[in-house]
This record gives C-alpha cells, structure tokens and sequence, in this order.
C-alpha cells in the first residue's frame, strides 16, 4: 500500500537539514577571509594578528566565527525553522499574513487543546456545521461546529440555522461563513463558552480586556448566557483603573441595561439610575449633574475634615498629599474651573474653623493650660496646608485679609515658648512667598498690614523655622519677604528695611537675609541718575507745496 501523499504546505515550506560534516567546510571561508571580514566590520584592533587556521575537526563554531560569519548563519537558521501545522497560505500570499495565520492556527490549537476530556467542541467526527470564521485583515478559520448547540445558546444562530434551512441542505457538513470577524479568536473563544457547563469558572482565567472582546461577540449573536457570565465577571472582578473606561464605553454602546450592565456600571459612575428611568433621567441631564456635583462636594468637605481632625501625625501627612493630589486632579478634569466642585465657600469654612481653634489653643496656652499647647502646632500646620490649596486654586486673598487682621494673635504669640509656636510663622512665610511670587495679589493696605503685624513674630521664630523644619527652603522664603517689601512705597520700604539692617547685625542666621531688598531699594532712594532723562519726541510738521 502506498503511503499517504504529504500536505503541499510542508512540502513548500519545510526544507530538510543538510549534513553538518559536508556543509560545514564548504559554506564557511577561509580564515584570512574571516579575518578581513571582522577587521572590516571593526571588530578587531588593526593590530591584532590574523587567526590560527580554522580546526575543521571541531563539531561548533566559535564566537568569532558565527560573528564573522553572520550572513552564513541567518539563511541556515532561517531554512532550519519547519513550517507551522496546518497551515495552508496562498502561494502567492505576503510573508507577514503568513505568519499571523500561523499563530493563529497556533493559538486556537492551544484553545482546543484546553477543553476537558468528551468536549466536542471542533470534533470532526460528530459535528455536523462546518463555520468558516475570516476577519476584515484576511486571516481565515474552519470549525467544527453543531447545528443543535448553536441553536440553542444563540438567537442568531437559531434564526440562521433553522429547521428549514437545515432541511433545504442537501448534504453534511453544512458550510457556513461569517465574514468581517474584529477578532478571530475572541469568536473561537466564545463559541467555546457554549459548550461548557460553568461559564462563570471559564471567564476566570480570562482578563478583562478578553471578557470585554467576548461579551462584544456575545451581545452580537446573542448569546444570552455568555453576555450575563460577562456580566457577572466584570461586576465582581477587580480591575485596573485604565480599564474603566474601557467597560463604561463598551456597555454603553451595547445598550444592556436590562441584562443587569447597570450593576457595572455602579462602580465607575454615581450617575447611573435604573433602566426603568432611563427616559426620565435623559430628559433632566441638569437636575442629576447637580445633585451628583452635590454629593462630590460633601464627600470632598467630609474628606477635609477628617485629616484637619487625625490624630496620627504620619498619616496625617500622607493623607494631606493624597486628598491635595484629588482636589487637584478634580480641577483638571472640569476644565481648570477655580475650586472644580469644591466651592471657595466650603474651603474658606475649614479654614476659619481652624483659626478659631488655633485661637483658642493660644489663649488656653498663655493662661497656663499646657494641655493645648502640643495643639498649636498641628492646628498651625492645618492652617499651612489649606493656605496651600487656596494659593494654587487663585483664591486666597481672603485669607490674607483674614491673617493680616489678627493682631490680638500675634500679640501673644510671643507668650507661647517657640518650639511650639514657630509653625505658625511658616504660615506667615507662605504669604511673603505667594505675594513675591505674584500668586496672591491684594491692596497695599493689605499688604502694610500684614507686616505690621506678624513681620517681628517671623523674625523671632525664623532661627525655630530654619533648624526645626525639613525641607525649609530658606532663599524662596527671603526672595518672597524681599520681594513683598519692595511692593510697599519708597517711605515704608525704608523704615522696614533699615530696622532689619540693626537686627541682622544682632541676629546673624537667626534672622532671614534680605540683603538683595535691600540693595534694591538703596538704589531706588539714593543713586544719583547721571543720565540725562530722555526728551519727548518732538514732532515736525513739514508743509509739502503742490507744484501748480
């Protein structure tokens, strides 16, 4: 008996081994001539001898054979790859489409391959559908398929394949095509899903980016079954957070809502109302933004407060960087609207209560209540981190008025030992650095006032500041008192500026170095302007006489 002939895509694409013992000498040069090659493609030093003679007895060659020999080597390995199984590509096709098709035969092998013991799925002997899957790129895929299977999971199936039409085919396997596939494999995925019995334990070894493609297919051909499991999987999986808006757009444009997409849509978006309501939510888009922004706003406030009131000092501070990163992500994403949905109202009524507390914390200090004293600090340092929000959010004039005016504040402020009272002087700090900065712009009477009322309490903490804070950046802080200084008029300039001359002398580095203001203003009170001051253009007339 004859044996059975060979497939033509082995016999095209398979190329058999030459015998290493007779190729070996005849495809490699002589070794002068690899030694021109490497020194040519500058692998060795010019000055380096020419190689031994090659030893033809070895079973390998070396490193500096295959790297002089590079371009004998890429056609071998080339021709030593066998060709992929059941692959079956035009003669005439491209290289690239190819090897697509060959992975994907590869991959739905392995998809097959996995399916339990007595599943039929793709069981030539017992199927009687023969499914031709082709994507929009070309590549192309037969299964095999039943008739009863399909029918029952699949509404579409069932219309397509119904008894009629199975009757009007005249024989079996029955050919039948979907063409334009997005996805060839997510289609082999899903078809495989209605041969098992628990869908739900199959979607787990899957990711969410494979649920999504096969709860696509699903919702295509109706799958019913498979588009719940989908479901089920995407409400109780965890996710990645780039994978939400995957999900929310996806559901959306399948339009489940009555096959329970609501439920996942829960976990991305506040706005999501029974389908029931769908009509009545679309026609009032207004009323539910508001009461969404609403709850964001109390959530945001709620948040505020919860840190200005822990405890703990280290999460404190870690919990201030993340609801500060919020707030600021929050902005960003309505536009960069000054607060987003945090109103200046709500800010500004955090920051007034801690004031008061502060307030309170002094005046129980001074009259010998050392319980309240640890307080200060902390309560100071709350005041810092929202004065922080406000300056990046562009609002915090009001605060500045509000600082500027607290005298009774600053006149006992020096009663309180300073290493419990040095951070609120850091809140002073940041308003000389937002007022140099041109971050917060108020009137000049605002501006007098805040010096006059907390300037000598800053100069007494700032060796306090400068030892005790972390991270303190000393020149910003000089630039921004400089800088505040120099916005005053030329007379008050003088007065403050002077008084820091004698208490630098005094105080060495426990006082803030101005020096830079004060070259400044020296120079706008006393250099004598040598050069002429420039005479306003004079303009001339010149009468221009017709000839007549």
């Amino acid at each position: 008996m004859d044996p059975p002939p060979q497939p033509p895509a082995a016999a095209s694409y398979a190329s058999p081994n030459p015998p290493a013992s007779s190729s070996y000498t005849q495809s490699y040069p002589s070794s002068y001539t690899k030694f021109n090659t490497a020194l040519n493609a500058g692998l060795l030093n010019p000055m380096s001898p020419p190689p031994l003679p090659l030893d033809k007895t070895r079973s390998s060659p070396t490193l500096f054979d295959m790297m002089a020999n590079e371009q004998d080597y890429q056609p071998r390995a080339a021709a030593a790859a066998p060709a992929p199984p059941h692959q079956h590509p035009h003669p005439h096709a491209p290289a690239r489409s190819v090897d697509r098709q060959a992975m994907l035969q590869d991959r739905v092998a392995e998809l097959i391959g996995s399916c339990s013991p007595g599943n039929q799925f793709n069981d030539a002997a017992s199927s009687d559908v023969r499914l031709t899957l082709t994507s929009r790129d070309g590549l192309s895929l037969a299964l095999c398929v039943h008739r009863h299977i399909l029918v029952a999971h699949s509404r579409f199936f069932a219309a397509k394949l119904s008894d009629r039409w199975s009757k009007q085919q005249r024989s079996l396997p029955h050919i039948v095509e979907i063409s334009d596939c997005d996805d060839v494999e997510v289609y082999v995925e899903t078809l495989r899903l209605m041969y098992c019995k628990d869908l739900r334990r199959r979607l787990m070894r899957e990711d969410v980016a494979k649920v999504l493609g096969i709860l696509k297919v699903s919702a295509a051909i109706v799958f019913d079954a498979g588009v719940l499991s989908c479901l089920e999987y995407l409400e109780a999986a965890p996710w990645a957070e780039d994978d939400d808006e995957k999900v929310a757009a996806l559901l959306t444009q399948l339009h489940l809502e009555n096959s329970g997409a609501g439920e996942v849509l829960k976990r991305v978006s506040l706005e999501v109302t029974p389908a029931v309501a769908t009509e009545e939510v679309e026609t009032t888009p207004n009323c539910n933004a508001t009461s969404n922004a609403g709850g964001g706003e109390e959530v945001l406030v709620r948040l505020l407060q919860v840190v200005l009131e822990g405890k703990d000092e280290k999460a404190r501070r870690e919990m201030k960087g993340l609801v500060s990163k919020m707030l600021r992500e929050n902005s960003a994403s309505r536009g960069g609207a000054v607060g987003g949905d945090l109103r200046k109202e709500s800010l500004y009524s955090a920051c007034n209560g801690c004031l008061s507390l502060l307030h309170e914390q002094f005046v129980r200090a001074v009259g010998g209540d050392q319980s309240e004293v640890a307080q200060i600090a902390r309560q100071a340092d709350n005041l810092h981190w929202m004065l922080d929000i406000l300056v990046e959010r562009q609002i915090a004039e009001d605060f500045l008025r509000t600082w500027a005016m607290q005298s009774e504040l600053a006149e006992i402020h020096g009663k309180i030992p300073a290493i419990h009272r040095y951070e609120v002087s850091r809140v002073t700090a940041r308003l000389f650095v937002g007022v140099g900065k041109g971050q917060i712009l108020v009137s000049k009477e605002a501006r007098s006032q805040l010096l006059s009322t907390w300037l000598e309490p800053f100069y007494e903490d700032f060796g306090w500041m400068r030892r005790a804070c972390k991270g303190l950046d000393r020149h910003l802080i000089e630039d921004g008192l400089s800088n505040t200084i120099l916005t005053l008029p030329l007379a008050t300039q003088q007065e403050i500026l002077l008084a820091w001359f004698n208490r630098f002398l005094n105080s060495g580095e426990d006082c803030p170095n101005i020096q830079r203001g004060f070259e400044v203003w020296w120079r706008r009170a006393f250099w004598k302007r040598t050069a002429e001051p420039e005479q306003p253009p004079r303009l001339r007339i010149t009468a221009i006489c017709e000839n007549s």
